[in-house]
Order: structure tokens, then sequence, then C-alpha cells
């Protein structure tokens, strides 16, 4: 293969196409459901269909006789999992209590819970002989009212066990010291609950090779934490447990938490001693694997006539199950974004006959921007001020919340460069007076920040003898490219062309790596990739003997099969005879790479703003995003292209979370009526404009030595704020209700 000819030389920084783009689009790529394993067999899952109550009895008799049925698992005859009858770690996110123990008993805690697993040799048998299963339910009244039970929300258990938590209350100056500003403002805004909807299902094939060896291919965002959390409920060692995610077919974190589903299989796989498939229906994404948690906030305001914020008071409730307790951070960003000298938070959770929510991407910080953002658009009108001038004048040179200097931060640039990109000259300061036609124009904006977070990873490298380099770790992919960003990294610490670079992830075997999350994984893998290649480089450098001796790693090159040095043209050695040195074995090394204390010192994050352009039809209420530019201060940017299309799918998720998305509960049953593609809208083509991505681009080596800080979650928080508040400039009309549909305009 021809080297790859890159932008001045450099890999990090050029647009290279991804590593397995030519794999993923001639369909090459094998994701969970697709391997082809001995006497597979079919699973589907049966969902109860009350929201609160027990079994009466579940008849199983007429789907057992089904043709090709093996076994049909209910709580009446399903082996026991060692690890159900242990407390959780209280202390164990993303929860607190205790997750759902699939056929564990006859409890039944929201609709659809899974309450029957039916295995076929085919899926269409398996479907049919599901829906013969009949059950008796001993309903009792059922609570999934946000609305109704919202005097309900209570403090999260972890804040109660721990003062430090940032779930607890938080005050900054003088509690609700907005109270004593000239210019007041108080809002309520609701943020529907989102579903989960990549494109790949949830799916699973559950294998145990031996009665003590288990093997799943399963579409997970963290190969490391399920096998931890199979080896605990099965009382495995981990290294028993195998686990496999090769590819992801798009995921915005439920793939962050093990579900019942993963189980059922794993215990149907037990029972007829097969591997067993299971791949949920669209329907069952809607209600077995976690989802944005509907929010109510409230947000008042206050600053002086001259537009200097006196204080700040942000209240939230978000839902959860009435099993667990899931948390988010949805008050964080209020805490530092805006010099106020005071600011108080309060956080509390509603425990609901519904499933576990789950992070969804910019978790927390997404809902809690569309408050923030909003009322800082509302505020600024009151005060009949420019919001990005508004916005400026409450700048923060430093961390407010945790009195510490940024370890970077170039939000003004992003200010500046949006502004220019998206016309903001245009904007006008009174509301619904720009037009065209029968369409109504604005302009908005929002901001969004995430932390520069940085966790432990390791990774194998491996000097091959065709000298090429092989680079394992046991990271995921779910669609950012991060085998592309770990290819740009070594080819620049090895001075070796990409194509001679291959990274392997998704594979329990492989050197650790935490979960692809939380826009840390650049921070955090490609740290252990620069640090396995310098160790490779100072190895071969010492088999290369007196001429390299001394040399920095930096100037160490492996370029054309020979170790070289960036100062000295004269001095190479043949990787080959090197290797011979190493008795004709591959020249191997796993390194460890893990934050410093920079973290005691810095307060760090990345920042995002984004611009949206808007045209509401006068009678229709229809909205149209016309334009968005997303700017981003994330660091050092290792791939441009793969990076861009990070900001315009965030973009794109922010129109959804706007204008589109929000799951409706029929509160009769319990149940959701959207639950499919066809009810709950998600943003196709035609709702996607023009993204402009606008990057700084200036490094943070105190974040890690790449100097990047992290993409994925900013490129959503801000954009739903952005479009709600460039609705208003258009229209006048302020809605405070996600999604903004056309009967909230009307």
């Amino acid at each position: 293969m021809k080297e790859q000819l890159l932008q001045d030389g450099k890999a990090v920084g050029d647009r290279m196409s991804r590593v397995d783009g030519r794999l993923k689009v001639t369909g090459a790529a094998t994701y969970s459901a697709e391997y082809a394993l001995p006497n597979l067999v079919h699973a589907v899952l049966v969902g109860s269909t009350i929201a609160k109550g027990r079994i009466r009895s579940i008849d199983t008799k007429a789907a057992e006789r089904a043709p090709g049925v093996l076994a049909v698992i209910t709580h009446v005859n399903s082996p026991k999992v060692p690890g159900f009858a242990a407390k959780q770690n209280p202390d164990e996110p993303p929860t607190i209590g205790q997750p759902l123990r699939v056929f564990y008993d006859d409890k039944i805690y929201f609709n659809d819970q899974p309450i029957a697993v039916v295995v076929a040799d085919t899926l269409e048998r398996a479907r049919y002989a599901a829906g013969l299963v009949k059950t008796q339910y001993a309903a009792e009244p059922h609570q999934t009212n946000f609305e109704a039970n919202k005097a309900r929300g209570f403090l999260p258990t972890q804040a109660k066990r721990n003062p430090k938590s940032p779930q607890n209350d938080y005050d900054r100056g003088q509690k609700d010291g907005y109270q004593s500003a000239p210019v007041k403002l108080e809002a309520e805004y609701v943020h529907e609950s989102e579903m989960h909807n990549p494109m790949e299902l949830q799916s699973i094939i559950a294998h145990w090779e031996a009665p003590d060896r288990l093997t799943v291919y399963d579409k997970v965002q963290a190969v490391k934490g399920t096998q931890r959390a199979f080896a605990k409920d099965w009382a495995l060692p981990e290294e028993n447990v195998k686990v496999i995610a090769t590819f992801v077919g798009g995921a915005f974190g439920n793939g962050l938490h093990n579900w019942p589903h993963e189980t059922a299989a794993i215990i149907a796989a037990k029972v007829t001693n097969r591997p067993v498939k299971l791949v949920l229906t669209r329907e069952q994404m809607f209600t077995m694997v976690g989802y944005r948690p509907k929010t109510w906030q409230r947000v008042a305001m206050g600053a002086t006539r001259d537009g200097k914020l006196v204080g700040i008071t942000h209240e939230c409730i978000g839902q959860t199950s009435s099993y667990e307790e899931f948390t988010e951070s949805s008050v964080q960003q209020t805490r530092m974004m805006y010099a106020a000298p005071n600011v108080s938070t309060r956080y509390r959770i509603l425990g609901l006959d519904i499933s576990t929510p789950i992070w969804m991407r910019g978790p927390g910080e997404a809902t809690g921007a569309f408050a923030l953002e909003s009322a800082i658009d509302e505020m600024a009108h009151l005060l009949n001020l420019d919001p990005l001038e508004f916005r400026l004048r409450n700048h923060t040179d430093t961390d407010p919340e945790k009195n510490k200097p940024w370890s970077t931060k170039y939000l003004k640039e992003c200010f500046q460069a949006g502004a220019e990109r998206i016309g903001w000259s245009k904007r006008r300061m009174q509301p619904g007076t720009l037009r065209e036609g029968d369409w109504l124009v604005g302009y908005g904006m929002g901001v969004g920040t995430f932390g520069a977070n940085r966790g432990v990873a390791k990774v194998r490298a491996v000097l091959r003898a065709d000298g090429s380099v092989l680079l394992q770790s046991a990271t995921t992919d779910i669609g950012p490219g991060t085998g592309t960003a770990m290819v740009q990294i070594a080819a620049d610490a090895l001075g070796l062309s990409p194509d001679k670079i291959r990274f392997e992830l998704g594979n329990s075997t492989f050197p650790t790596a935490p979960s692809q999350g939380g826009s840390s994984t650049v921070n955090t893998v490609g740290s252990a990739v620069l640090a396995a290649c310098t160790e490779l480089k100072q190895k071969l450098q010492q088999l290369g003997g007196a001429a390299f001796a001394g040399a920095a790693p930096d100037q160490l090159t492996l370029a054309g099969g020979q170790l070289g040095l960036r100062t000295n043209a004269a001095a190479k050695a043949s990787l080959a005879d090197l290797r011979k040195q190493n008795n004709g074995q591959d020249i191997e090394v796993t390194t460890e790479a893990k934050p410093g204390d920079a973290r005691q010192k810095y307060s760090m994050y990345s920042f995002s703003v984004h611009f949206a352009e808007v045209r509401v039809h006068a009678l229709t209420g229809e909205v149209r995003v016309t334009k968005m530019v997303s700017c981003a201060d994330a660091g050092t940017i290792v791939n441009q292209k793969t990076a861009g299309s990070q900001m315009i799918g965030g973009a794109i998720g922010g129109i959804g979370m706007a204008l589109h998305e929000g799951a409706l509960m029929d509160d009769r049953f319990g149940r959701y009526v959207t639950k499919d593609l066809a009810d709950y809208h998600v943003p196709v083509h035609a709702d996607a404009p023009p993204v402009e991505v606008f990057f700084v681009n200036k490094p943070d080596t105190l974040v890690d030595p790449i100097g990047t800080k992290g993409i994925g979650e900013i490129a959503i928080i801000g954009v739903a704020p952005a479009i709600a508040n460039a609705i208003f400039n258009a229209t006048g009309k302020r809605v405070r209700e996600l999604p903004i549909t056309p009967d909230k305009l009307i």
C-alpha cells in the first residue's frame, strides 16, 4: 500500500480518512449480532403489560410446545444468578439502589419489563412463540406522571452520604442572592425524556464456552467494565469472561450500563448450552436501555441595569426509576460559567414507576444548558442588551466555583468566530421584526462546557517483522473515529506512515482502558498510545547502541524500516537487525499513562458556543433551522475531519432535542405512546442545515501531553437553547418546554 501523504508531514491535525472506513461502507465490519457461531440459536424477550404489581401466574405451555422452541425462561424456572443476591456497592456508578434483576422474582417495576425469554432455532419461531406466553397480574396503582408527583423530589442518597458530592446543595456568596438585584427574572423550563435511538439496536451473542468460561459479543461502550460486571454477576474470575465489541453502530451513552436483556441472553445460553443471540426491537429500545430523563428546572436570575449578574439560582428535578437512583450534572454549568457573585443550585430526583435512565450525549449539562442559556437570553432581552455582549460582560477569567485558574480557556475566540460566520450583525434586537416573505427570521446562541476529563489506560505496542507497529487497547469506538485518532498520534510519535500502524480495540483481553464516554478517550487512551510509542523507541534505542545514546525520544523515528534520528540523517539502524538482537522476536512494550497533579491546581474544561439561524412560518409555526455555526475550544484537534463530524452530529442531535424528540407517556397504562421512529421523531436529512465548524485548535498540555480536551459532549451542549433563543428572536414568543413543536408557536 502506498504511504499516505500528510499535510506538513504531520499526522495529528490532518484530515485523514477513517482507518476502518472501507470496512464499514463495504459491510465487512462485524457488529455484535453478526458473528457466526456454530449451533447459534435466537432469543426474544416478553415484556410486562403493567407498570407496577406482581405476576400472579405465567403460562408458558403453548410457547414451549411451539415448533423449534428450546426453552422458555421466567422467574419460575430461571437459574439463579449468583451476584443477584449481593447488595450493590453504594458508591458504584451509575446508580445507587438495586439494578433490575431479570427473572429474579415476580415483582413488576415498569411497563415492558422483561418477564420471559423464549429461545428457538430461528428468530421467526422465537418471535411467534413469545406471543403465546400468557400472563396474569396482580396490578397495583402506578405513578408515571411527572407533574403530579413533582413535589416528591428528593436529595439523592449519594449526596446525603457525601458532603462533597456535586449533587449536594450549593451556595456561593449569599443564598438566592439574585433577589437583591434591580432586574430580576424567574422562569421554569421543562425537557421531555429523550430516547436512545442509534442505528444499531442493542444486541448480544452470549456463549458459555465452558461452565465457568463466558464469551459475549455485545454492543457496549466499556468492554472492561462489562467484563467486571458479568464476572461479578456469575462469580467468575475476570479473566474467564471475554467481551468483544470491535464495532459499535452508534451509541450516545446507553452502552455505558449493562441491561437486563444482556443477562437474559447469558441465562438463556446457560440453560440451552448453545450460543444465544438476542437483539432488542426498536420498541424495546424505548423501555429497556435507558434514556435522557425528563426534567423540570427553575432559573431565577438577577442583574444590574448595566448588565452585570448579581446572582443565579438554578433548581432541577430529574426523573429516575423506583428501584435505582440515577443522577446527572444538570446544574454544574451554572456554578462556573458566569461571573455571578451569588450562585445557588438545588438538584433533586423523582422516583417513578419507569425504567432507569442513563447518560445521554452531554449528560445533564445539555439539559441544564437549555435552562441556563435560555435564561441568559431572557435576561439580555430584559436589559435590552445583545445576548453576546451580555455574556462577554459576565465572562470568567478563572473558575468561580473552584477558585482555580483555567488550564486554558479560549471561549472569547469562539464567540468572535461564530458571530462572524453566522452573520450575527443581521440579528435585530426587537424580536419578530426580520422577515422574508411568510417566514420570520431569527438568530440565537448558546454556550456549552464539559469537563476535560482524563483517566488511566494501558496500550500494548508491538514492532513486527515487516516494520509495522501494532497497538492494542481495550477501548471502544462508538463512532468518533477512535482508531483513526490513535493511528495519527502514533504516526507522529514514531515518525512512521499511518499505513504502517494498526490500532486494535474492543476486546477485553487487551490492556485496560476505561469506557468510551465523557469526552475522555483521546485524552486517556491517546496519552497511553504516546507513552507506549515512546517506550518502544527507547527499547529500540538501547538495542541501537552508541549512535543513538543520549537522544531524546522525540528525536527517534522508525521510518523506512530503520531506526533514525531527526537531528542526524547519518544515524541509522535496520529494524530487522534490531529485531535479531531481540532473539528474532517482535519488540513489545505495554505502557500505562495516567493524569498528573496539574488537576489539583487547574480547572479543566472544554468550551463551545453554538449559533443558530432559524426561519419560522408566520401562519403554521413550522420551524426550519437554516444554518448553524458550532465553535469549540477543545485543545489540539487530532483529526479535523472526524472532529468536524462530531460537531456536526452534535448540532443535529441538538436540533432533535430542541424541535423533535420527546417521549410521551400514557399515564393510564404507564406506557410510552412514542415507541418507534414513526411516532418519535428524530432529525432526518431535510432537518439538517449546513453546519459550519470552527476549532480554536490551541493545545492544553496541562490536560494531557497531546493537548486535547474532548469534543463529544460540547458538540451538543448549548445547541438546544441556541435554537430556542433564535425562535424567540424570530417570533417574540418564548417557549420554555422542549421539544418546540408548531402547536406551541401558533
